[in-house]
This record gives structure tokens, C-alpha cells and sequence, in this order.
């Protein structure tokens, strides 16, 4: 008997304990995005208790139940793992090949409160790109997000922002989220408290000022009133153009403060004197007509986000925990994995988990899209947030805090969110050298109007108009508020979009790939037929088959498995095991070599099928997929499964049609198979027995060929093409592999979501030109208006308010699609 240390490809087994083992996996090395997928993968399996990863060193440690799941198995399953991850492009891994600083490069997400204008975020993103040790770093003014790639850690990412007079908070929880909600609540009642004693004091210095009085008490009463709306209501945008003054930098805010600043300025010694005009009634009402854009921009935004708000309210605050027989209330922060929950009628579900005791319905409906309630028992997994039905429920947690599906999902929507299309790219580098050129045209239109023969007080209330007039603001929304409120309805139709950059490109789509097995099937095979050549008993056959199959994640083993635990025959411990994507295993049992896979596979093993060949077409015919067996180089078995397609399939490719779209079959599966099930659901073009490189090599011809593809698939073999096609949809229920892969998620599965997705992304970018269009107008013809002097600072203020908020109260209409 051989006792040498078998060989894995993908790790090297460092430290072995009976219920835990450490290795070190290169592929995972300064890789957080491998490794996180790497413990969502292992987990999966019940047998592993914890998974604890280093990814800087590519180190793991991995705690399991050695009575069910022995170490040889584990060994030979983390090797299939880690060489199936191996083939996902790393955009760590890339990044550090220019890295000018040592260190692990890792993703930052922050909300930043203090922002008043996309100037502020454009600022943010400047400063933090200077420090060598940021990659990429991105701020999104409309959701109050910054997202950093690098070297730095939170600390320091805080620390910079906080220098320039922002703050910046953690939202990795949800508890963390449901905080920032409620500081959103006391900023839009901030903004209404200071508007609306900015407005009570304002009226009256107004109104004097519109009667034109001499009177000395009215002048008194003006300078009474209009000081504490300067220096109190105004308070915070003299404070933050001080600040950008240091930096060498100006805003919004900086054009606010010197508009206000000058006028009121101006007006003191003229009022002291008791000669010359006095601008205090333009002070005042500058300030009162900004903060009520501000306070309507607050709500607006809120009203944006409202999608998103409703996903994390989702989480209970509290938990029922069942602790050495004792019930006891805790905070579900407090949640660790393994603790066994009570869920009660009517509650809503703390955490992830699987049942291990009682019988009951769910609504899952806010985070997958089903409207109708799923039935839950004894091993089924429940998803945190979602509301349990009539009967009462025990779960053992599986997953808390960032690890859960929800906090997945609302992690994803604000990557989408926080993404910066390629047309709002263009608009930024319009905003960068916006405040400068306003200010130069201001200055320019006061030095025209003196050399012309203009009063001063006229030249100088010009200069005041064009600076307020100006709105970089409604620029800066124009697009991220479309996109805040386009992922949120996305998010209501159970479509989630890791990627905001795919809502403009989906609406170009012109034809779309489908892989077959769980995209246009239901992904539930079910082993309907056995030809058995060999000279073992059936039973022997489904063991053997089973046991190898124990170790692949693929959609056609795992029916070969559910099929022997169907016929009651045991599953026995593999010595080794070899996955070849689309193409089938090999596995060692007893002294014998298994092969299990498509008719490819045995011919590049050189097995001859001759005998099963006609059972195989007679299945294939059906739709049935054949999956052929060999034993020790020699034909065994062939085995018949059967994949029905989803019912909407059919109604999903004909919407596609009707839109103009082509449709594509690739499938790995035989020809007759993929032929059966293409004219059930209305495909036209098939492509059979294809590998994934074909795959990838089909969408880079047809990318090729000028078309924008989409690509809809569920398993490991179609992450190469996922992450290939212009867009990629991903299966909700398929591998954690292909849904990291692509750009957009449909939660239930339901491929006639993705017409809906090409709809909301069309609607998306109609709305954000129309916005820009607005916006670009708006500053056109307002700023040479102003600078012409056919404007008062009164009017120009009010009127710069409402553009922000037109943009915001447009983009709100996609809500309503």
C-alpha cells in the first residue's frame, strides 16, 4: 500500500489536526476576492464548520466534522475548489503589478456625511487619488459613498477625509446601515429647522427691501435680521470654503460664501454711512433660497433611496436565542454562527440559517422577487430578513453580519450605485474646472461693466448674480441619481446590479447567450433512466457513481447523488478526484477508475461507448442529457437525466424577440439534447458540446463582429464567458463563481427579468440625458444672462436651488416605471 503524502495541485496541507487542518493555496495569496469566494464555496458544505482565511499570505484554516466528512475527502474537495477558483480573473492581482507600495490591496467602503455639491466629491476623489497607495477611489455625491482600492486601511481612509472637513462612517453591517439611515433623518430635520428660521427672519428684510424705504429703523431692522441668517444659517458654507481654501480648492459652498460674503460685506459700511445701496435683503434671501434647495434635495435623495432603505429595515433588531435550554432576547450583532434561533409567527428572521426544527411557510418576496410564500422544513435555508409564516421555527445560524444574503445584496446595489458610467466620466472632468471658471467669468463681468461706465453697485450685484446662478450641482446628480433610484427599482423586480456601468451598456444589447442547464432549465435534473453494460448490479453502479459525483458541484452530479439517496444505496470516501469543466471527472473507489461524463470526455480518454451510444440518442431525443460511466478504461453504464425547461422560458425568449434581440443556445450538452430544448422555448441558434474556452471564444467572435452581447449563465464553467460578454446575467441560485462574475443577479432565476433589465436600463439613460441636457442648458443660458445683468442675486439664488432639484424630481419618475 502506497503511504507517500498524495500530491494536491492547488495548496500545500501545512499543519493536520483530527478536526482541523491549515494549508497554504498561492491562487489565494493577496487575493481578498478569491479567498472570500473560496469560504462561501467550502461552507456550502455542513460538514465544514469554519473557515478562516489570511489572504496575504494565502493562508486557511479550515475546522470540519471529521465523523462526516473525512479528511481525504476534504483534501480532494479543496483541490477541485481551488482549481476551479484559479480560472477567475483577479483584479487584485493585476493592480498590484503596478503597486508602487508594498502591502495587501484591499476594497474600502464609506458613506461620507458633509457633502453639499458634486465640487465636494470631486475634491474627496483628488485628494484621495494623491496618496500612492490608492489605486482607485471613487465618491458619489448623490448616494454619499466613497469606495477605495489600496493599501490603506479604514483609519487612514477616515482620516483624510475628516481633514478636509467631512465625515466619514463605517456601513459594513446593516445595523451600521440602519445608523446612517437615521443620521439622514436628523440632516433633512437640520436642513428644515435652519431654512425655516432662515425664511422666518428673511421675509421681513425682504419685504422692507422691496418697498424701497429710506427709513433708518427698516435699515436697522434689515442688519438685525439678515446677521444671524449670515452667520448662523450660513454658518456651515463659510466654514467649508475656508477649509477647501487650504487645500487650494473651491465648491459650490465657495461661490455661496463669496456671493453672500461680499453683498453683506459691501453693505456694512454703506449702511454705517447712511450712503449708497445696501445688499442685505440679497444676503439673506441667497441663503434662505440655498438651504431650501439643499432641505428639497435632502428629501429628494431620501425618496432616491428609498429601495435600499426598505431592503436593510428588512433585519429585526433583535434576536430569540436558544441558549442551554433557555430562551433569551439578544441584539442580532451580537449573532455568531451555529447559535440556534427561535422564530415565532409573524417574526421576521434575524439571520441566515437552516432549519432543524418544525414546518413552516415564508416571504421571501422583498429579497428574491417571489410573490408567493415558499414552504420551509427540516433542512431547508432561510434568508435573513424575510418574514416566517404560521408555524414556529428553530434555525442554526450559518451566517451574520457582512456574510449574509441580505447584507449581500445591499452591499451590491451600493457597488452599482457608487460605479461611475462612462458619460458621467466626461461630466466630472466638466465639474473639475467649473467653480474656477465661474468665478473667472464673475470677475470678468464686474471688470466689463466698470470699464463700461457702471455703477459699482451694479457691476458688483452682476458679479454676485453669475456666481450664484451657477450649479455645478445639477451636473453632479444628473447621472448618480438616475442610477440610485434605476438599481433600487431594479432591486423591487429581484434583479440586482453589482456593476452600474451595465444599466448603460444594456440597453445596446443585440443579442443575448444562454448557457441551457438551471438558465433555461430548471436546473433540478433528475436521473430518469439507467442502462447498466457492466457486471455489477445496478446498486453497485449508483454507488460508485454517486461516490465520485459526492465531490462535483455541478448541476448533473448532484442528480446522480439525490438519485442514489433515492434508492437507498450508500455513498462511499473517494481516493482521488479530478474535475474537467465541461467535460466530466475522473475518481478512484476501491481499486477502480471512474470516469463519469459527456461522450467528449470518454473519446479524449479513449473509452469506447459503442454499446451505449444508442441508449444515449434515444435519451437525448427526449431532452433527457446522457452522462456516460466507465470502469477501469471499459464502458459501464450510461445514465438519463431529465432538465424541463422553466416555465416563463418560452415567454422570456419571445420578449427578447419582440425587442429586436437574437438569441443564442451554448451549451455543453449533446446536440440532441440542446436541439429539444432550444425549439421548446423558441432558440433558433444552438451550439452543442461546447467547452468553456468556446464558450469565451463565442462571445469574443460575436464581440468581435461588432455586436454588444449579453451572457446568461449559472455555473463555474460560464464564468469566463460571464465576465466576457459586455453584460453578464447570473442565476441567483447558481455558483457563487458565475454570480461574481457577471454584472447583474436575477435573484429567483426568472430569465424574463432580463427583459426587464434591457427596459429599466433604456428608461435609466433616457432620464440621465434628459437631466444632463437640463443641466448643460440651464448653466448656458443661465451664466451669460446674469453676467448681461438681467438677473437680480434674489432670483438667481432661488433659481439655482430649483435646478438640483428638478434633476432628482426627474430622475424620481423611474420609480414609477
Amino acid at each position: 500500500m502506497d503511504t507517500t503524502t498524495p500530491h494536491y495541485l492547488n495548496f500545500k496541507l501545512v499543519h493536520q489536526l483530527k478536526r482541523r487542518i491549515r494549508i497554504i493555496a498561492p491562487v489565494l495569496k493577496n487575493d481578498q476576492e478569491r479567498a472570500y469566494i473560496f469560504e462561501i464555496l467550502l461552507k456550502k458544505r455542513p460538514e465544514i464548520k469554519r473557515v478562516r482565511s489570511t489572504f496575504a499570505i494565502g493562508s486557511v484554516v479550515i475546522e470540519f466534522d471529521s465523523a462526516h466528512l473525512p479528511v481525504n475527502n476534504l483534501l480532494i474537495l479543496i483541490d477541485a475548489v481551488l482549481g476551479n477558483i484559479a480560472a477567475k480573473p483577479g483584479a487584485v492581482m493585476t493592480e498590484q503589478k503596478t503597486a508602487e507600495v508594498s502591502g495587501p490591496v484591499q476594497e474600502i467602503d464609506l458613506a461620507v456625511e458633509g457633502m453639499t455639491c458634486a465640487s465636494c466629491a470631486l475634491l474627496l476623489e483628488m485628494v484621495l487619488k494623491r496618496d500612492p497607495r490608492v489605486k482607485r477611489a471613487s465618491v458619489n455625491f448623490g448616494t454619499e459613498t466613497l469606495t477605495v482600492h489600496g493599501q490603506l486601511n479604514k483609519e487612514a481612509v477616515c482620516a483624510k477625509v475628516d481633514s478636509l472637513g467631512y465625515k466619514a462612517f463605517s456601513m459594513d453591517t446593516l445595523s451600521q446601515r440602519k445608523k446612517m439611515i437615521e443620521k439622514e433623518q436628523l440632516r433633512i430635520d437640520s436642513a428644515r429647522r435652519r431654512f425655516f428660521w432662515s425664511a422666518l427672519l428673511s421675509a421681513p428684510v425682504i419685504a422692507v427691501a422691496m418697498t424701497m424705504s429710506r427709513s433708518r429703523g427698516l435699515h436697522w431692522l434689515q442688519f438685525l435680521l439678515t446677521t444671524p441668517v449670515v452667520f448662523w444659517s450660513g454658518k456651515p458654507f463659510f466654514v467649508k470654503a475656508q477649509r477647501l481654501a487650504k487645500h487650494r480648492a473651491a465648491n459650490m459652498d465657495t461661490l455661496i460664501a463669496l456671493g453672500v460674503g461680499s453683498a453683506y460685506i459691501y453693505s456694512l459700511p454703506a449702511f454705517f454711512r447712511r450712503q449708497g445701496h445696501i445688499y442685505f435683503e440679497a444676503a439673506a434671501a441667497i441663503i434662505t433660497f440655498v438651504l431650501l434647495g439643499r432641505y428639497l434635495e435632502e428629501r429628494a435623495k431620501g425618496k432616491a433611496g428609498e429601495a435600499i432603505r426598505q431592503l436593510v429595515d428588512l433585519q429585526p433588531q433583535t434576536a430569540t436565542l436558544i441558549k442551554d435550554g433557555k430562551e433569551m432576547t439578544v441584539d442580532v450583532e451580537t449573532l455568531q454562527v451555529g447559535d440556534i434561533l427561535l422564530i415565532r409567527p409573524g417574526e421576521k428572521i434575524p439571520a441566515d440559517g437552516d432549519i432543524i426544527h418544525g414546518l413552516s411557510t415564508v416571504d421571501e418576496s422583498m429579497v428574491t422577487g417571489e410573490s408567493m410564500p415558499v414552504v420551509k422544513e427540516i433542512g431547508h435555508r432561510v434568508i435573513g430578513g424575510c418574514v416566517n409564516g404560521s408555524g414556529v421555527l428553530r434555525i442554526r445560524v450559518t451566517a451574520v453580519g457582512m456574510d449574509t444574503v441580505l447584507a449581500g445584496i445591499v452591499h451590491m446595489i451600493d457597488q452599482a450605485r457608487s460605479t461611475k458610467l462612462p458619460i458621467q466620466k466626461q461630466v466630472d472632468q466638466i465639474s473639475a474646472v467649473f467653480v474656477p471658471a465661474v468665478m473667472g467669468i464673475s470677475g470678468l463681468a464686474f471688470a466689463a461693466w466698470m470699464l463700461n461706465g457702471a455703477p459699482f453697485a451694479f457691476a458688483f450685484g452682476n458679479a454676485i448674480t453669475v456666481l450664484l446662478i451657477a450649479c455645478p450641482c445639477a451636473l453632479g446628480l444628473a447621472t448618480p441619481a438616475a442610477i440610485m433610484v434605476g438599481t433600487g427599482q431594479a432591486a423591487k423586480k429581484g434583479i440586482y446590479i453589482r456593476n452600474g456601468e451595465s444599466l448603460e451598456v444594456a440597453a445596446k444589447l443585440n443579442v443575448i447567450v444562454f448557457d441551457k442547464t438551471g438558465t433555461i432549465t430548471e436546473g433540478k435534473p433528475k436521473v430518469s433512466d439507467l442502462l447498466n453494460l457492466s457486471y455489477l448490479s445496478n446498486a453497485e453502479i449508483i454507488t460508485l457513481a454517486a461516490s465520485a459525483e459526492n465531490n462535483s458541484e455541478h448541476f448533473l452530479g448532484k442528480a446522480i447523488v439525490d438519485y442514489a439517496h433515492e434508492q437507498a444505496v450508500g455513498i462511499k470516501e473517494t481516493s482521488h478526484f479530478y474535475s474537467e469543466t465541461g467535460r466530466g471527472i475522473a475518481a478512484g473507489m476501491d481499486g477502480k477508475k471512474l470516469l463519469l461524463g459527456n461522450k467528449a470526455w470518454m473519446d479524449e480518454q479513449h473509452i469506447d461507448v459503442s454499446g451505449l451510444i444508442a441508449a444515449a440518442g434515444d435519451f437525448a431525443e427526449q431532452g433527457k442529457t446522457p452522462v456516460y460511466m466507465s470502469i477501469d478504461g471499459k464502458e459501464a453504464a450510461v445514465f438519463g437525466i431529465a432538465d424541463k425547461p422553466k416555465q416563463q422560458a418560452g415567454q422570456a425568449i419571445a420578449k427578447l424577440h419582440k425587442l429586436g434581440i437574437e438569441t443564442l443556445m451554448v451549451t455543453g450538452d449533446t446536440e440532441k439534447t440542446a436541439h429539444y430544448i432550444a425549439a421548446k422555448v423558441g432558440i433558433e441558434q444552438v451550439i452543442a458540446n461546447a467547452k468553456p474556452e468556446q464558450k469565451l471564444a463565442i462571445i469574443e467572435r460575436l464581440k468581435a463582429e461588432g455586436k454588444q452581447v449579453g451572457m446568461i449563465g449559472d455555473g463555474i464553467n460560464d464564468a469566463p464567458a460571464l465576465t466576457a460578454a459586455h453584460v453578464g446575467f447570473a442565476i441567483g441560485s447558481g455558483t457563487d463563481i458565475a454570480i461574481e462574475s457577471a454584472d447583474l443577479t436575477l435573484v429567483q432565476g426568472d430569465i424574463s427579468k432580463v427583459a426587464d433589465a434591457i427596459g429599466l436600463s433604456t428608461d435609466t439613460i433616457h432620464i440621465i440625458k434628459q437631466n444632463l441636457f437640463w443641466a448643460f442648458a440651464y448653466n448656458t443660458i443661465a451664466i451669460p444672462v446674469a453676467a448681461m445683468g438681467k438677473l437680480n442675486p434674489m432670483v438667481a439664488s432661488a433659481a439655482m436651488a430649483l435646478s438640483s432639484v428638478s434633476v432628482i424630481v426627474n430622475s424620481l419618475r423611474l420609480s414609477k416605471k
